[in-house]
């Protein structure tokens, strides 16, 4: 059937067990260098070493220096774990292919990357995202102290969600 997925797990992720719970909050798609690809559904506080544990952990080209492994999950969202050398798929904040920074999943330099943002502006846009979740638009932007109509205009094609 075409677009037909593997099954959905829930997975209560802890050191001394790893069993599989009702009720996850948090739907995640974790793919590349990981063991079992696949939809996860976590705990609400999972982080992204969360997610490659339920995924069954790396393989043995994981380039694990390009993920970081503490950053909070958000639902929604989709973890690429990428091989070494292999070019960023837009995972740990990198412009992706297109070229463009991606807003729900950029760290502080790649977000710096971009014209009129210095590090006060970028770790404000994270802690917006840390606080509200995931970016739905790039209009969710004007919400972010400093960033007005004017800045988002010159952001607008730079920028993704």
């Amino acid at each position: 059937m075409r677009g037909q997925a593997q099954p959905t797990q829930t997975v209560q992720v802890d050191a001394s067990d790893e069993g599989v719970v009702a009720g996850g909050e948090l739907y995640v798609h974790v793919l590349g260098e990981v063991a079992r690809p696949g939809l996860y559904v976590l705990e609400p506080d999972a982080r992204v070493v969360d997610a490659i544990a339920a995924a069954g952990g790396t393989l043995d080209d994981a380039d694990l220096q390009a993920v970081n492994l503490a950053r909070p999950l958000s639902d929604g969202e989709q973890l690429i774990v990428p091989a070494v050398g292999a070019a960023p798929e837009g995972g740990e904040g990198t412009p992706v292919g297109d070229g463009l920074v991606d807003l729900n999943n950029a760290d502080q330099a790649a977000l710096e990357t971009l014209p009129r943002i210095g590090p006060a502006l970028a770790q404000r846009i994270i802690d917006w995202r840390e606080t509200n979740g995931r970016f739905a638009s790039v209009d969710d932007l004007l919400a972010v102290p400093g960033i007005g109509e004017k800045l988002l205009a010159g952001l607008r094609d730079l920028v993704r969600v």
